[in-house]
């Protein structure tokens, strides 16, 4: 069993989906971000940079005690080792999977949420700060659509690397026009319509 310490926001999902798509036995322990839940004294021992998702595997593959991690990136290379899926088991897929990966987690994340945070959260508008983060985002669209060009997923079969990214894109909040990625767009669609992403998602409504 592992206990997914979790809220409904992009780097959320991306274990959900995971662990939907795996088949793997979770318990959701919610973390109100919104009342501040992450600062509590019991969830900084789990995650001590104070931010969901994090999870608690009861049933490690050493058999030992329970493992303990934080950060989506490193929790979705844990469960695809763990489980040795979605994630290729050779050494070039492996690192080419692991690339992108990395480059979600450096890029595509942290751009987005702060393209997010300009356009939808500040408490006041900043242009400068929207136009540069819509560039960006504009950017790593680019990006990944000329990567999607001749794949149907980010490094071939469906991976890690599609989970990671899926959950920034979803949302067409960022002020880019997704017909104008038409590689990217086909894509999205086609995880859209994974069985298991939608449970994932479904689980996302029943949040409090």
């Amino acid at each position: 069993m592992i206990d997914l310490y979790y809220w409904p926001t992009p780097n959320g999902h991306k274990i959900t989906i995971f662990l939907e798509e795996a088949g793997l036995a979770y318990r959701v322990k919610p973390i109100d971000i919104h009342k501040d839940a992450q600062f509590d004294p019991a969830f900084l021992k789990i995650a001590p940079n104070n931010k969901i998702p994090a999870i608690v595997d009861h049933a490690p593959a050493d058999n030992g005690g329970p493992v303990t991690l934080f950060e989506s990136g490193a929790i979705l290379l844990y469960l695809a080792d763990k489980t040795k899926r979605f994630i290729p088991q050779d050494l070039r897929g492996r690192n080419a999977c692991i690339q992108w990966l990395f480059w979600q987690m450096a890029g595509l994340g942290p751009m987005l949420g702060q393209n997010h945070h300009f356009r939808h959260y500040a408490p006041e508008k900043v242009p400068y700060g929207i136009e540069r983060y819509t560039k960006e985002t504009t950017r790593l669209y680019g990006v990944l659509d000329r990567q999607l060009q001749e794949r149907d997923y980010i490094v071939g079969d469906y991976t890690i690397a599609d989970m990671a990214c899926y959950p920034w894109i979803a949302p067409e909040r960022q002020g880019q026009n997704i017909g104008d990625f038409p590689n990217l767009a086909r894509w999205k669609e086609r995880i859209a319509a994974r069985e298991a992403v939608a449970r994932a998602y479904r689980a996302a409504e029943t949040m409090p």
